[in-house]
């Protein structure tokens, strides 16, 4: 037994030492009870106050009053006083669809606490007037949707004031500038303020509203002078089943409708009618509260993003049963907004942006839409005076908006390829089918459809059918694969398939295909390193092209490649060559090509180290140093996208100038316009302006900082003059080019004319296309720099003459104490 005992462990506490239990230890529970835990009530707040409205399956008044009777029951707790007004603040900017539902909680808590409605109030006109002070617009706007669903709330006319004050500013805008576009934002934010009002709790503002719209109809009925800049569909509106319409305008054809029904607003929600009632079951009298002053600037700035007109665009406009509200209905601006605020202001989230999108139908009123993923065949079969919309439609609507608004989306155009990608994820049944008629609908329209609005969309639909095995119904368009280069739609075929192979490889996109597209993908791009061409004998300064090739390698001085380019251009003069440099820089460059063919990082690191050689090119040959890139583009011939991003590394490292980019493009290699047709060219050429441009704005962004130095002052406007002229310079070049291929004068098109009279109009047409986009592109900077400036030099004159008078005050005060004294 000892023996036993001790084996295992005794009573030593060795292994295996187990507790013996007793039938009497069955008799009493000796376990501790474990402490219920007990959730913090500004936690539990925030769990419910972000997730409401949320899920279909609860009923969203129940949520509101739970919400309401939560912060009630715990107003004073700090941790609930502190952090629930910011937490309010912070849905209304970032998740636009839930405003009415944050609003009905605080007409809720109005009932039980109104002191905290109050802070909720003060809090949010001291955001208010600070996005106001920084041209803050979007989250002016959103803000001012939010007090204007607490309209029932507030004493004498509530949010009115604000919006005349903000249409005086509006006013004084226009009439300092025809051309003014900030204005035209300022009365777009009054006129979808309004609705918000008229369906909130409060009653009797009709009369309000109907003289606010009177006034607002003088700047938005008046067309703006970029607006035909902007429009998607440039001059064949009719043969795509809808016209172009200024947004603003829209809107306030809109307003004046539905004013003229009594302002129905039938899809926004009321969730402020199931308020508490009291006991003679009517609804309880609410609180009322004076909103705390509101200060709009004299002089208001347009913030970073510039506010340029807006075009209506969906890509739902010709089908035989609507899946979007008319441009008629109100419906269709509202949603529209909503949905275009919430994408833009969650870009650092597209999961929840893509979640947003697949629920919206539990943000607006019951019966707006049909059932989700309903197909499309079964919307006829829906009894009339029902609604058809789909919200998935609206939804994706919403994103081709900003992913094909002009001049310019908001964010990265990655971001909403990101968003629509996330979206068919998680509703594929739902968003697949929507997506196929988006796609159907544009490329019927490629012919009509402004040329960069063409290429954003070819750049989406290629990283698109990447996510998704690059799958798409190639026969539908099959007709077109025997089209000349110069149509439209032939042209997008290739420059998509040109995509997809820079997106994977090309036997696998020659796998997807179908047998007439076949030919479109030669058996020279499945090479993922091209040829070394001085690899034969027959090439000219093939044997020193070779030894430059191997000294590059051997990462040897530069004084012996120096040696073997000397070498080169001593032949080329001896063979009558004109210039000499020439053939050395198309031998140097293409074998720094060939060695950095492996990767990004190869050839970066190739040009890193020949950069002062190359550098030296420029100053002795604009014409060697155009050869850097027909060497670069020669090399990658049958992958032009890799030569593309080549390019534009060497602009970065100012190896190439951008006029000599433009120039190589537009007049080196024009040939009778056809280059206009490759969309290589035009990533290459937008990429090269975009650099400029961006460059100026730079500058007049640091220019217009507040209490810089003089000198620093000085500087900086000398610095813009001169890029200012530069930019004005390079776009005239680009002009120039295109206009003589759009008039059809440049030298071979003239040499060839009557020879092929459908070809050249074809082409002269690409000239017209590229001129369009140009302009437009030119109109937006001065526009956007001659508002910045006008701006900033209103502020600057306002600060003066408030210097002044404090000054002025401080010396009558001393004088005033020296009388004393």
């Amino acid at each position: 037994m000892a023996d036993y005992a001790q084996r295992n462990g005794g009573n030593r506490g060795g292994y295996n030492n187990r507790k013996r239990r007793f039938r009497e230890d069955d008799e009493t529970d000796r376990r501790s009870s474990r402490r219920a835990y007990q959730e913090p009530a500004h936690l539990k707040v925030r769990k419910q106050l972000l997730s409401v409205a949320e899920s279909p399956f609860k009923k969203t008044d129940e949520e509101i009053q739970i919400i309401a009777e939560t912060v009630a029951e715990h107003s004073e707790d700090d941790e609930i006083r502190s952090n629930f007004p910011d937490l309010v603040l912070q849905i209304v900017v970032e998740q636009a669809l839930k405003i009415p539902f944050v609003a009905a909680v605080i007409l809720a808590l109005n009932h039980k606490r109104p002191n905290l409605a109050q802070e909720v109030l003060a809090r949010v006109t001291t955001t208010l007037n600070e996005h106001f002070r920084t041209g803050a617009w979007r989250e002016v706007k959103l803000l001012l949707r939010f007090l204007a669903c607490l309209q029932g709330i507030l004493k004498a006319e509530g949010v009115f004031p604000v919006l005349e004050e903000l249409f005086s500013r509006s006013a004084d805008l226009q009439a300092a500038s025809i051309d003014d576009s900030l204005g035209l934002a300022i009365v777009k934010i009054i006129l979808l303020t309004i609705p918000y009002i008229m369906a909130s709790s409060a009653s009797g503002f009709e009369a309000h509203a109907g003289n606010l719209l009177e006034k607002t109809d003088i700047i938005a009925s008046a067309p703006h002078a970029l607006e035909a800049l902007v429009d998607p569909y440039p001059g064949s509106g009719d043969d795509l089943g809808q016209e172009s319409q200024s947004i603003i305008s829209l809107l306030q054809k809109q307003l004046v409708a539905e004013a003229a029904q009594s302002w129905e607003l039938v899809c926004l929600p009321r969730p402020w009618h199931t308020l508490p009632v009291n006991d003679e079951d009517k609804p309880a009298t609410p609180t009322k509260h004076t909103l705390p002053p509101i200060i709009v600037p004299s002089s208001v700035l347009p913030g970073v993003r510039p506010q340029l007109p807006e075009v209506y665009f969906s890509v739902y406009a010709d089908q035989d049963v609507e899946t979007v509200p008319p441009t008629s209905n109100i419906a269709s601006l509202i949603l529209r907004d909503s949905l275009v605020d919430t994408i833009n202001s969650l870009d650092y989230n597209r999961n929840a942006t893509a979640k947003f999108l697949i629920d919206l139908d539990c943000y607006f009123a019951p019966e707006t839409f049909v059932k989700r993923a309903t197909p499309f065949d079964r919307l006829k079969d829906i009894e009339a005076g029902k609604s058809t919309w789909k919200p998935e439609d609206v939804a994706v609507d919403a994103v081709f908006s900003q992913l094909l608004q002009l001049p310019n989306a908001e964010h990265k155009l990655v971001y909403y390829h990101a968003v629509l990608t996330e979206s068919c994820k998680i509703a594929p049944a739902a968003i697949a089918p929507c997506l196929g008629r988006a796609i159907r609908y544009l490329y019927r329209s490629v012919d009509a459809m402004d040329l960069e609005l063409e290429y954003r969309f070819m750049d989406w639909f290629t990283h698109h059918l990447s996510n998704f095995g690059f799958t798409w119904k190639w026969t539908e368009w099959v007709d077109d694969v025997e089209l000349s280069l110069a149509k439209p739609k032939k042209a997008f075929i290739v420059g998509a398939l040109e995509k997809e192979i820079r997106l994977s490889f090309a036997q696998r996109i020659r796998g997807t295909l179908p047998e007439p597209y076949q030919a479109l993908i030669t058996e020279a791009k499945d090479k993922d390193i091209p040829d070394f061409k001085y690899d034969s004998d027959y090439a000219p300064y093939a044997p020193q092209a070779r030894e430059i090739l191997r000294l590059l390698r051997a990462k040897a001085p530069d004084s012996e490649i120096g040696t073997q380019l000397t070498s080169i251009e001593a032949e080329a003069l001896s063979l009558g060559v004109e210039d000499p440099l020439i053939p050395s820089t198309d031998a140097y460059m293409t074998a720094i090509c060939f060695i950095g063919s492996k990767s990004l990082s190869h050839v970066l690191s190739c040009i890193e180290r020949c950069k002062e050689r190359l550098l030296a090119l420029g100053p002795r040959s604009e014409a060697a140093r155009r050869q850097i890139i027909t060497s670069v583009m020669q090399y990658w011939a049958e992958k032009p996208g890799v030569g593309v991003n080549v390019v534009d590394k060497l602009l970065n490292y100012t190896i190439l100038t951008p006029i000599s980019v433009i120039n190589w493009a537009l007049a080196d290699n024009i040939c009778r316009g056809m280059i206009l047709t490759h969309a290589h060219i035009y990533e290459m050429v937008a990429s090269t302006m975009h650099k400029v441009t961006n460059r100026v704005r730079q500058i007049v962004i640091a220019r217009n900082q507040p209490a810089l130095p003089a000198e620093q002052v000085a500087i900086l406007e000398e610095t813009l003059e001169r890029e200012r002229e530069h930019m004005k310079d390079l776009f005239a070049t680009v002009q120039d080019a295109l206009i003589g291929v759009s008039s059809g004068t440049v030298d071979e098109m003239a040499e060839s004319r009557n020879q092929d009279t459908e070809g050249e109009t074809l082409l002269r047409g690409w000239g017209d296309r590229w001129l369009r986009v140009f302009r437009r592109k030119m109109a937006v900077e001065e526009s956007w720099i001659g508002e910045m400036m006008t701006i900033y030099e209103a502020m600057d004159a306002e600060v003066e003459a408030t210097a002044k008078v404090s000054n002025g005050d401080r010396a009558q005060e001393k004088d005033v104490d020296n009388g004393i004294s």
